[in-house]
């Protein structure tokens, strides 16, 4: 078992608890049993949910921005390319920090928004301040607000107002470890499911999530091993939504090793244009491989030139199928041979979190509390939200 009264990811609890880790570890294998209760609320939501968005969608200028800041923002990242395939309306993942220090850049008053906020605490200053902007500048708005604190300002501030949907996630999904595991993971589904973007049966719901049940029980002697070879950098490589999905995991890295361990993302096509000349023999990159056919060819591509090269210390790509070249290291993730992009993204962030808590554990690192020097926050602290009294202005110069 990966996580019982004795062990977690192969760790003895006490010991693990000791190195500052219990939180984080237990986050990160709950996320299968988490998602299917995400699932459930979302079903049972399903037709409020419907009331609220479909009169929106109807109106082909509707712009729609799905925002948060860090990991929340990847999630529309992730979201953005498959909603503008998927409901054929504009559809924007810009991040509350940019909202907040250029709203005269990003809203547009004569342009009907739907905001789509993540958040896990809902309490950081630009969450909220987001919101308030998009409110005085965008006459006609309307809110959805994906949290998972019930007492999180950006919650209780939004209840019983006729332009905002809250889907406040169940209290699992609140992570108290420093990074969001299973918070990233539940924020992503549950927006996945509200706009039809992933399959909603049940049954589905558990092949996924034992998909990552999977991962967690069989990707470890391939992690263990990655750690071993103390690599000192780190490439996550993912096409479209697996892009954001990539960025998602070199933070969580960066965040978990106290940014000893450097991390950095791409697309496969956009790596070569210069930041493939980070590749080293210290340096492990990992592709997320997509299932869509035509993008796959890329992402194989560029799978094989790496390889070629030899200069990469080790090169991982994680699969739901099995057409390899033969020579690939590759980790393949079961159930899921036909899932689109975002129904891979969470089994293959789960192999990302499980090597980023392994990575600060080896490295001696408390990954519950990573940041040694206190500068850097679970809820983002040191930020001063001026008043906006402009006009708003696209003027090129202003």
């Amino acid at each position: 078992m990966s996580i019982n009264n004795y062990s977690c990811l192969g760790i003895e609890i006490s010991a693990l608890s000791k190195q500052g880790g219990a939180l984080t570890g237990a986050e990160i294998v709950q996320q299968p049993a988490v998602w299917q209760q995400v699932r459930d609320l979302i079903v049972s939501r399903s037709a409020a949910i419907s009331q609220f968005l479909e009169p929106l969608i109807l109106n082909k200028e509707l712009r729609i921005i799905l925002t948060g800041a860090g990991t929340s923002a990847f999630i529309g990242k992730c979201l953005a390319p498959q909603m503008l395939a998927k409901l054929q309306r504009r559809v924007e993942a810009i991040a509350t920090t940019d909202l907040v220090s250029g709203p005269d850049l990003y809203f547009q008053p004569a342009v009907p928004t739907l905001l789509v906020s993540f958040a896990r605490s809902g309490s950081s200053p630009e969450s909220l301040a987001a919101v308030e902007l998009a409110n005085q500048l965008c006459p006609t708005i309307h809110h959805i607000i994906v949290t998972c604190n019930e007492q999180g300002e950006l919650f209780v501030n939004s209840k019983d107002r006729s332009n905002v949907l809250t889907v406040l996630l169940p209290q699992a999904t609140h992570d108290r470890g420093f990074a969001m595991t299973s918070s990233f993971t539940s924020m992503l589904y549950s927006a996945s499911l509200m706009f039809g973007l992933v399959n909603s049966d049940e049954q589905y719901c558990q092949s996924m999530s034992q998909a990552a049940a999977d991962v967690i029980e069989r990707a470890l002697p391939l992690v263990r091993g990655l750690v071993e070879k103390k690599f000192e950098r780190v490439v996550y490589l993912g096409s479209n939504a697996l892009r954001g999905l990539a960025e998602e995991a070199a933070l969580k890295l960066l965040e978990l090793t106290d940014g000893r361990t450097v991390a950095c993302f791409d697309s496969p096509l956009g790596f070569r244009h210069g930041p493939k000349t980070i590749v080293n023999d210290k340096t492990l990159v990992v592709l997320f491989l997509t299932n869509h056919p035509y993008t796959r060819q890329y992402d194989l591509d560029l799978l094989r030139e790496l390889q070629q090269d030899g200069k990469a210390g080790q090169v991982v790509a994680l699969s739901a199928n099995q057409d390899m070249i033969d020579s690939a290291d590759y980790f393949h993730v079961t159930e899921l041979a036909h899932a689109n992009n975002l129904e891979l993204a969470l089994p293959y962030i789960v192999f990302a979190q499980i090597f980023a808590l392994l990575q600060s554990l080896a490295l001696g690192n408390t990954p519950d509390r990573p940041s040694a020097s206190g500068t850097v926050n679970r809820v983002v602290q040191g930020v001063t939200v001026y008043p906006f009294l402009g006009e708003v202005s696209h003027v090129s110069g202003r």
